[in-house]
């Protein structure tokens, strides 16, 4: 993204639109490889937005811009393919449909009022399907289905719904069916031969309507109007239980006028669409806002990419308010801060307003509530940030981000790469709230933590295409150490070298504590064997030789330790050198004493279909997991508890994922460390 122009060799440029009633803002989602790119340009072909569709297998596509989706002949990342139809400004919005790029969808959620759900006529509806369109149900996102690629040579439009109808529920409702001659209208078709299909679409569309007289009359023999259907219809799609069936054919046209009238006609608007929560800056809740150009200015970055050639650009939704140029906003960021998203609040200017057309910047006079935009030069703004007026700035709920749970540790290759490494690293996290940076303190390494191998190798990619070239290591866990049983440590800290000398003696014993206490330090001195002043000394040498580790190098943790004894002089002592034998006792009871080495455990929360129950609980069984437990969820779905040591699970994300064709997904928290089995214990000292 990212080509300033008018109509950048496109037939068609830009215009800006005045009423949000106008505006569709639809978000194409589906399982990877299903048609939706391809659609996308044959919408943007049809509407003489484009003069010729790409193609994915050239790499020449409006929405797959980007050299990683190029490469990988798949979409991942969001974009935006703004078309008109009649009077109606459709925004579309291309999602990725693979698994790693699931915060790209979420994204695409948040900027559209509706979905257009796209299944393949030759493929069927698996477990990653349904695990889609339940991400939309989720968020209560109005769905309608387009069945693509129909002209495929093993198309069969309906088994396709069928399965659709198994998949989905009673609510998906074939709205046109392929006849004689392009698409049967069935609200419109007198055919008796789609006698049935009619009238099951009819009564699912009077079901939701507000007149409950609606029902009655049909069923008495009266010919329902086909303005009161029409009416019904978009109450339906937007009551999100009623989810029309349309068959479209991206390569021969058929459908495509068919499917831009039923998203103008029975889609919602932005004026239907509830919008996010809103508070202030401190907290203090807001009235909820309507899709009003003339109320208070509330926008969303929706989306961050960084341009080699303009800078930082930034897809946004217009909630409230009218974005105009050359006018100062407030940038909002709250809450992010464990994805490496500090808070800020900062006032910008914004320069210019651009309607996207994938990577193109088209220049638009405003952008009113309810439509999308691109701002660019926005220099703090990132994904999930609020662009608000300067004199009332306000924060709009965040949307949940998936958790990443693939950590990749990335290793500079030169002293000039490390430089480009850090560069890019704040452009990355800035774009990318699926992305978490991680600067491990104990194991010295830079860890990325991604969505899975396709993200990992989207982001590495990136990188190296800013100038900074790395390569990948292993990944090390931090351990922790203890003792394994009770021991004595003698220090002995004693110089004399002329002059104010150094002397301090202490005893102690050190003692395991069970799993999760932390550390104890006490004080039994009889007779003052240790002055009193220095007795903290010696508590704050023990923990920093706890710090920095004994044997193995790593923290020791979960142990009491006992001074009971020691020496001191009158002119020699000092807190430094109490500090000193104090570490030095510490030493010598790990030397006299027996050490153990802990890992962590983490507990993991699992959600696949029941199918792979089995495949999963003894892979499980071979990470040296313990399972805790299991229930039913949703039909077909069960959940597994466990515990899991988190060695184990380092690259559990790509695992579970192959143990269950994809439909699988998991949590995981930390909960406590346990001993590491002596076999892996000795590998790791």
């Amino acid at each position: 993204m990212g080509t300033k122009s008018s109509d950048n060799g496109h037939s068609a440029g830009a215009v800006a639109v005045d009423d949000p009633a106008k505006v569709r803002n639809v978000v194409l989602v589906g399982p990877s490889g299903s048609g939706k790119t391809t659609l996308t340009e044959a919408l943007l072909a049809s509407t003489g937005v484009l003069t010729r569709a790409g193609s994915v297998t050239e790499g020449n596509t409006v929405c797959d811009h980007d050299p990683a989706a190029v490469r990988q002949q798949r979409s991942v990342g969001l974009a935006v393919a703004p078309v008109r139809h009649g009077d109606v400004k459709i925004n579309f919005i291309d999602t990725p449909g693979y698994a790693d790029f699931v915060g790209e969808l979420r994204a695409g959620l948040r900027a559209a009022d509706a979905a257009l759900f796209v299944v393949s006529a030759a493929e069927g509806v698996d477990a990653t399907t349904v695990a889609l369109w339940e991400e939309c149900a989720a968020v209560g996102m109005p769905r309608a289905v387009v069945v693509a690629r129909t002209d495929h040579h093993r198309a069969d439009v309906a088994t396709e719904i069928a399965s659709c109808q198994e998949a989905f529920g009673a609510g998906v409702v074939p709205l046109y069916l392929p006849g004689d001659d392009g698409l049967v209208n069935l609200l419109t078709t007198d055919d008796p031969r789609y006698e049935d299909q009619r009238n099951a679409l009819i009564e699912g569309i009077i079901a939701e309507s507000e007149d409950e007289t609606l029902m009655d009359r049909y069923l008495g023999g009266e010919e329902i109007d086909q303005a009161t259907l029409i009416a019904d219809l978009e109450t339906a799609v937007a009551r999100g239980s009623f989810h029309p069936v349309m068959p479209v054919c991206a390569m021969t046209g058929v459908g495509l006028p068919e499917l831009l009238d039923g998203v103008a006609r029975a889609f919602p608007s932005p004026l239907e669409h509830l919008l996010p929560e809103v508070t202030g800056v401190d907290g203090i809740p807001h009235p909820r806002l309507a899709a009003d150009p003339n109320g208070p200015l509330v926008a969303e970055v929706v989306r961050t990419a960084v341009d080699s050639y303009v800078g930082r650009v930034s897809l946004v939704r217009v909630f409230s308010g009218t974005l105009r140029p050359e006018r100062p906003v407030h940038v909002s960021g709250h809450g992010m801060a464990d994805r490496g998203h500090e808070d800020h609040d900062v006032d910008e200017r914004v320069a210019h307003v651009y309607s996207p057309l994938g990577a193109n910047l088209r220049e638009v006079p405003y952008c009113v509530a309810g439509d999308l935009c691109a701002l660019t030069k926005l220099g703090s703004a990132e994904t999930g940030d609020t662009v608000s007026a300067p004199d009332k700035p306000l924060l709009v709920a965040p949307w949940e981000m998936p958790e990443p749970l693939l950590p990749v540790a990335v290793v500079p290759r030169s002293r000039s790469d490390e430089d480009n490494l850090a560069r890019n690293l704040g452009k990355l996290v800035a774009g990318d709230p699926t992305l978490r940076l991680e600067r491990n303190a104990e194991t010295h390494q830079l860890v990325l933590w991604c969505m899975g191998e396709a993200h990992a190798d989207v982001v590495l990619a990136r990188l190296r295409a800013g100038g900074a070239e790395v390569d990948t290591e292993p990944v090390r866990v931090a351990l922790r150490e203890t003792f394994a049983a009770q021991s004595k440590g003698h220090g002995r800290h004693v110089k004399q070298s002329g002059g104010h000398g150094q002397y301090a003696v202490c005893d102690i014993v050190v003692e395991p504590l069970p799993r999760g206490v932390g550390f104890e330090f006490v004080d039994k001195i009889v007779g003052g064997a240790v002055p009193n002043q220095f007795i903290p000394s010696v508590e704050k040498g023990v923990r920093a030789q706890l710090e920095r580790g004994l044997q193995s190098g790593y923290p020791v943790v979960d142990v009491r330790v006992t001074l009971v004894d020691g020496k001191a002089h009158s002119v020699d002592s000092s807190d430094a050198a109490f500090q000193t034998a104090g570490s030095m006792a510490l030493k010598d009871a790990a030397v006299n004493g027996k050490t153990a080495l802990l890992e962590p455990m983490d507990e993991v929360t699992i959600r696949l279909p029941d199918d792979h129950l089995g495949t999963v609980l003894g892979d499980l069984s071979g990470r040296r997991g313990r399972v805790l437990g299991t229930e039913a969820d949703t039909a077909g779905y069960t959940v597994i508890r466990a515990e899991v040591p988190a060695t184990e699970l380092l690259r559990y994300a790509i695992e579970l994922r192959s143990l269950t064709s994809g439909t699988g997904t998991y949590t995981r928290r930390f909960c406590r460390y346990d001993p590491l089995p002596q076999a892996l214990a000795a590998r790791s000292s």
